[in-house]
């Protein structure tokens, strides 16, 4: 098991609705192939945790739109796939994920607030993260979970993306239980089609996607889902 990933790749987000929902996952299927997560064109159900500071700075960057910001969260599929400690930074029109494997135990440790399982982990990355998140008051703010239909395509590292029933909580965190209880967090039948690459995006790919028209828009899931506890919108 790998336990240190560094992704750096263009990352394109378009709103969707129902309509354009089924018609481009029509389009993908003949186009790309699912990835190895996805068994049928169901997909498979995505859960976070994110953190945030005592002042909460990221959810404030993001909503002001700062060129140079970040999110922090703990994922998890659900299935026997190992926990990630996930810190993801936005750099210019790039999007940079660094990803720490943890055990499901010290996964819980973060869960309460407890950040000395992280130098138990000999990678540079979990020092960065007991450091950062403990001077600056990390913890736990939001429980998200939504659906995702993956596809993939081997040049370029291609990925394209269709997120949709996406639920939440500001008050559980039980990244592990099996139904939390959550709030609807989009309008039902909305999506969000997310596409991410290296370098260039295949022809063949933004052929699929220009057909539909869509609008670029800058979304967070972790924004929208704060609505409650910081006045966050529907997507």
């Amino acid at each position: 098991m790998a336990e240190y990933l560094d992704v750096l790749r263009s990352e394109k987000k378009y709103p969707i609705s129902a309509g354009v929902y089924y018609r481009l996952r029509a389009h993908l299927m003949q186009t790309l192939k699912l990835d190895d997560f996805c068994d049928n064109a169901e997909g498979y159900l995505v859960r976070s945790l994110y953190f945030d500071s005592f002042t909460n700075r990221d959810f404030y960057e993001k909503e002001d739109g700062l060129e140079c910001r970040k999110k922090i969260r703990l994922r998890s599929y659900g299935r026997e796939e190992p926990v990630k400690l996930e810190w993801k930074q936005k750099q210019g029109t790039f999007q940079r994920k660094r990803s720490l494997i943890l055990y499901e135990k010290d996964a819980c440790e973060l869960i309460e607030g407890r950040y000395r399982c992280l130098l138990n982990y000999n990678i540079p990355l979990a020092k960065e993260f007991y450091s950062y998140m403990v001077s600056e008051m990390y913890r736990p703010r939001c429980l998200v979970q939504y659906r995702r239909l993956a596809f993939v395509a081997p040049v370029n590292d291609t990925r394209v993306t269709l997120d949709s029933n996406l639920h939440a909580h500001e008050g559980r965190f039980e990244l592990f239980m099996q139904d939390p209880p959550l709030y609807p967090v989009i309008d039902q039948g909305r999506a969000t089609l997310e596409v991410k690459y290296n370098q260039f995006l295949p022809s063949y790919v933004k052929d699929v996607v220009s057909s539909f028209q869509l609008t670029e828009q800058a979304g967070s899931k972790y924004c929208a889902a704060r609505r409650y506890g910081l006045g966050g919108v529907m997507l």
